[in-house]
């Protein structure tokens, strides 16, 4: 059915869209912080 074409696409652009930015998120609020917490550790510890 052509006339579904469109409205497939949006609704793959809407969640492409939507998991994007569940993923910034997820990494700027739990990722990012652990592995620079996990180099300062280290940092740390070498200059012991």
């Amino acid at each position: 059915m052509p006339q579904l074409v469109p409205f497939y696409f949006m609704n793959q652009l809407t969640f492409g869209l939507l998991l994007i930015t569940l993923l910034l998120i997820l990494f700027a609020q739990v990722f990012l912080p652990m592995i620079l917490r996990l180099y300062i550790t280290r940092l740390f510890i070498s200059k012991l």
